[in-house]
């Protein structure tokens, strides 16, 4: 829970889309909540990761849709988290409808009153179907850190007292479908997606698709009495499906969870435990961070980029200035030219100007020759021009690419500017092993020809 600063929940569907931000603290508290149409963009501030997420790392969950997952219980011995992920691997084959590589999975496990034994919940999901819901959202600006199921939440969050058959309505994006809990022994026993037909005989066909998982809970042996039914589904959704029900069946109405509520427990399963849920494809995940980081880079460049080109026109200003003091002075000389002992101080005046403005020129062509041959392996720490012309340099490398400090003072010696060579003698680079024996620093000096001696 300390890893994570905040966490945002969406849920993307076709007519709107709702995402909530929550502190990752002890509670998980919401802080924000929006609701978007499918034609405006989200908020970038709210989903989007810059270099503060390094200091406040922020968890993106996305939530699936269920029309197209499938759930599956298992029974397996209790044993550490490893050993469970290797029979649930084992059992995959012939619990996954599509071929095995062709889906992402996960599970959920829960706790059972069997002596000895774990209820696993298997999500399967086609992995054409989870590139296209992340296609989707990439499109939207929203990268997930994971793809959730809702549904797990609000399993978990149901009061469960006694036995028979719990039914939540809605949960797969069409109002006429609903998945159905059987809870027998205070254990899961199964899960089943049911569609139902947009006309007249829904009653009929979820009647007689309870009757059949009846039987087969009979047959099976887990299902010891006739079940009580349980329908999880708020007023407006349950006055829709009370009439779909036998009359002689018991059924009861469960208030389901809010959305918002949902989200919390979903942040919060996300943010504490293991990605057994996670249905995110591990390369999404490698790609997303990739993207992350060259974008970090990219704008640390762009700033870089932006401090430099505000240096070089500052400088540029200054230089001129120094042209008009120059031009300013000249001209004084000129004026002053029947005084022998004023003309004399004038002179030694524009000299010094003169060397300074030479000495600037000189400074600034050294910058642009370490900048043009600087090796990208080798890291400059220091760079300093004192008033005698002379350059020196110090830096760090890898041992590696020692080589490669020899050639950067090989191509500085050759160094030219307007066919002339920059500097009239650069001493062999100095390298010595710093501690650890991974790296070492290296230092050289040279003296630029231009500059004449003081």
């Amino acid at each position: 829970m300390a890893r994570w600063h905040s966490c945002n929940v969406l849920q993307s569907r076709s007519d709107i889309r709702n995402i909530w931000q929550f502190s990752a603290g002890a509670r998980f508290a919401l802080q924000r909540e929006e609701a978007k149409l499918p034609n405006e963009p989200l908020p970038d501030k709210l989903i989007g990761k810059d270099w503060q997420t390094l200091l406040k790392p922020r968890l993106n969950i996305a939530w699936l849709p269920a029309d197209k997952v499938f759930l599956r219980v298992v029974q397996l011995p209790k044993s550490d988290f490893a050993e469970t992920q290797s029979m649930v691997e084992l059992q995959l084959e012939k619990l996954s409808p599509l071929p095995v590589a062709q889906v992402v999975w996960g599970f959920q496990l829960l706790s059972s009153d069997s002596i000895g034994m774990q209820t696993a919940i298997v999500i399967i999901v086609s992995r054409t179907h989870v590139e296209e819901f992340l296609g989707v959202l990439e499109g939207q600006g929203y990268l997930a850190d994971r793809l959730e199921l809702p549904f797990l939440d609000q399993l978990r969050a149901t009061p469960v007292e006694e036995d028979g058959a719990w039914v939540y309505p809605g949960l797969s994006g069409d109002p006429y479908s609903c998945l159905v809990a059987w809870w027998y022994g205070r254990t899961l026993q199964n899960l089943s997606l049911v569609h139902l037909p947009a006309d007249n005989q829904r009653g009929a066909v979820l009647q007689e698709q309870l009757a059949q998982m009846t039987w087969a809970g009979e047959l099976e042996g887990w299902l010891t009495s006739s079940p009580r039914y349980h329908l999880v589904a708020d007023e407006k959704t349950a006055e829709v499906w009370i009439p779909l029900f036998n009359p002689a069946q018991t059924l009861e109405v469960v208030p389901p969870l809010a959305p918002a509520d949902l989200a919390a427990l979903t942040a919060r399963r996300a943010a504490t435990n293991s990605l057994n849920t996670n249905l995110l494809p591990p390369e999404y995940t490698a790609r997303y961070r990739q993207q992350f980081i060259d974008r970090l880079w990219m704008r640390g460049l762009g700033a870089v980029l932006m401090v430099y080109v505000a240096f070089v026109v500052l400088y540029l200003g200054w230089v001129q200035f120094a042209k008009w003091r120059h031009n300013t002075v000249a001209t004084e000389i000129a004026g002053l030219g029947l005084s022998y002992t004023n003309t004399l101080q004038l002179k030694e005046r524009v000299k010094v100007l003169q060397a300074q403005l030479d000495l600037q020129f000189a400074a600034l062509d050294c910058w642009k020759a370490t900048a043009d041959h600087l090796p990208p392996e080798l890291t400059l720490s220091s760079l300093s021009f004192d008033r005698r012309g002379k350059l020196t340099l110090v830096g760090t490398a890898s041992t590696e690419d020692g080589g490669k400090v020899t050639d950067f003072n090989d191509a500085l010696r050759r160094a030219t500017v307007k066919d002339q060579p920059l500097f009239s003698r650069v001493n062999a680079p100095t390298m010595n092993h710093l501690p650890g024996g991974q790296q070492l620093s290296w230092t050289f000096w040279g003296d630029v020809k231009r500059i004449e001696g003081e």
